[in-house]
This record gives structure tokens, sequence and C-alpha cells, in this order.
């Protein structure tokens, strides 16, 4: 198994980006919810998804973070995105689709705060997990 690096996000970035993210940029930015590997407890994060060749993705742009070794283990989780909950399973990208996943992230999503600054600091695919979900039910949140 490799290791794989992570990039602890700024403070601001962990404590209000998050949130007013999703205020801000709504059609943008989703929360994710995903069961604990140790507790099964949900912890729930800021994301954005991905929408690539015909499939959505998650993509962990600062490396390998709670939420991406959670996803792993459990393989499943929630999305909260425009006023609806998404329930989705998810399967790990292998390391030969990373480098377009990423590519495209940055195409995407660069110009939001700390983006491309973090691709910068872990230029490494490999660093990167993503998953591509398959939305399976959803309701209203």
């Amino acid at each position: 198994m490799s290791t794989r690096n992570y990039l602890r996000p700024p403070w601001a970035a962990r404590v209000i980006g998050g949130r007013m993210a999703r205020l801000v940029k709504p059609k943008v930015v989703s929360l994710l919810s995903v069961p604990g590997r140790t507790t099964g407890a949900w912890r729930s994060t800021s994301v954005a998804v991905l929408d690539h060749g015909g499939a959505e993705y998650l993509l962990a742009a600062y490396g390998d973070t709670e939420w991406s070794r959670n996803l792993r283990a459990s393989k499943s989780g929630r999305l909260t995105r425009r006023g609806r909950v998404e329930q989705f399973t998810a399967v790990e990208v292998g390391p030969a689709e990373l480098p377009e996943l990423m590519a495209a992230y940055l195409k995407e999503f660069g110009k939001l705060p700390n983006v491309a600054k973090t691709f910068d600091a872990l230029p490494d695919p490999a660093d990167h997990p993503a998953f591509r979900i398959t939305v399976t039910g959803s309701g209203r949140a």
C-alpha cells in the first residue's frame, strides 16, 4: 500500500470556508456525509462534485483526508445539494485515471480559494484519492 500525503487546510478554510461556500456557491459546493470508519457516526464536510465524462466524482483536493478514508471504507454516503439529500455508492478510481480527473478538477474549480495552491503543494495525482459516485436514491433535505 502506498503512502498518500495530506495537506491540512488553513484555519479559515477548515472553520469558516466550508460553511460559507455552501451559502455563497450552493450550485458548486455540496455537503458530503460519510459514516466514520471506527464509530460509524456520520461525519460531514463540504465538497465540490466534479461532473466529467458523463459521471460524477469526488476528488480529495487536500490529499488523503478523513472523508476519503471513511468513504474508501464505507463505499457509500450522502450528498446534500440544492435542497435534496442523495444516497450514493462510491468506487475508488484507479491511478491511471487520476491525472485526467485532477486536470478536470483544476479547470472546473481551480479559481475557488486554496484549490490551485493545494494542487501546487501536492502535485502528484496519486496524493488525491478520487471516487466515482452513483446516486442510488434521493429525497428532500
